[in-house]
């Protein structure tokens, strides 16, 4: 860690481009904690395989965070390594599901007040929290990056991204046990495309509601995705009884392809996981202006499209295409439709909020 943080104060006091290598090889870091602001473009070209302390208790800095980078501009991170969190033991202390007073596990990988940045050829494995934050960043994109856990590996989301603009992830393999992207508030002008998620919860935005300051999200495109025996496909989730009224626009969900994907359109205006909410008042967010064409493939549950939109904003301006789903089980392929009014503009099968 020492040889890093040092190549690390160097590069960001230089006036000219930099580069910092980590070499081939396995290497043990216990923590790193980069910061800037730099003064020229840094390369950190990761070649070997980092690995974190498989007690998520022995971080040097008590933090939810093992590799940090905040606070840079032009910064390229590639080369083929791989963060290694080795996360297997941390797993079996997860009892979020059960605790709302969970302790927070480290992430793999955070990325707060980035710009102009792009994270590629790189793989995270097996984090003990989600993968990778980017939150509060700006023009940044991941290209042919890889997340890696098993399917049941508790709150490892893949990318999480939050209060920013103009984020991409591009041409990326995510296999994980939570979603493959997850994607906060204070949100716009992102572009998912050509992602193969799977395992995991699929591609969702949200949850949202529950703090009343949280921003509206516009500018969302997932586009020739594939979902592989994911719990869900493409998801917006909001929670009932929740002060926030922000807005959800500009969605663009086109050309996915699911292969075995349990539930692979929905909006859950009543999200509720473990029965830990109220469920007696609507959600007070509006979700308008959605693109939904040209999704096709298989899904591991009957209900194929689900639009549980809420009673006191209801859905508005949802346009649908083509949709070619099927179902193999006993029950034929079906939709759920509350509080919305779909068009549409091409052929759906099943016909999606038919009575």
């Amino acid at each position: 860690m020492q040889a890093l943080m040092k190549a690390w104060k160097d590069a960001i006091k230089s006036t000219t481009s930099s580069k910092i290598l980590i070499p081939k090889g396995d290497w043990t870091l216990s923590q790193a904690r980069m910061h800037g602001p730099n003064k020229a473009p840094i390369t950190l070209e990761v070649k070997g395989n980092l690995k974190a302390y498989k007690d998520p208790y022995k971080l040097p800095v008590k933090s939810q965070e093992w590799v940090t980078i905040n606070y840079v501009n032009f910064l390229t991170i590639s080369g083929g390594g791989m963060l290694d969190g080795q996360g297997q033991e941390a797993w079996k202390l997860n009892d979020c599901h059960k605790n709302t007073a969970c302790p927070k596990l480290p992430i793999n990988l955070s990325f707060n007040f980035i710009n102009n940045s792009i994270i590629q050829d790189i793989t995270t494995k097996d984090s003990k929290f989600f993968h990778v934050n980017c939150i509060s960043s700006r023009n940044v994109t991941f290209q042919r990056f890889t997340v890696s856990a098993p399917g049941d590996s508790p709150n490892t989301d893949g990318i999480h991204i939050a209060r920013g603009n103009h984020i991409k992830v591009i041409d990326s393999i995510i296999k994980t046990g939570d979603d493959c992207i997850s994607m906060g508030d204070e949100l716009s002008d992102v572009l998912i495309k050509n992602v193969h998620c799977g395992p995991g919860h699929g591609i969702s935005i949200g949850s949202l509601g529950r703090n009343v300051q949280e921003k509206d999200i516009k500018g969302i495109t997932v586009q020739g995705c594939t979902f592989t025996g994911t719990q869900n496909g493409v998801r917006i989730k909001t929670w009932p009884s929740a002060p926030a009224t922000l807005t959800i626009s500009d969605l663009h969900f086109k050309d996915l392809t699911m292969v075995n994907a349990g539930n692979p359109i929905v909006f859950d205006q009543k999200y509720c996981p473990w029965n830990q909410c109220d469920l007696s008042k609507p959600s007070l967010i509006k979700i308008s202006d959605v693109e939904i064409s040209n999704v096709r493939g298989t899904s591991a549950t009957s209900d194929v499209v689900s639009f549980i939109c809420s009673k006191a904003k209801p859905c508005d301006n949802i346009r649908i295409g083509y949709i070619d789903l099927k179902h193999k089980g006993k029950k034929p392929p079906s939709t759920k439709c509350e509080n919305i009014k779909p068009t549409f503009s091409s052929k759906q099968s099943p016909h999606v909020c038919s009575k």
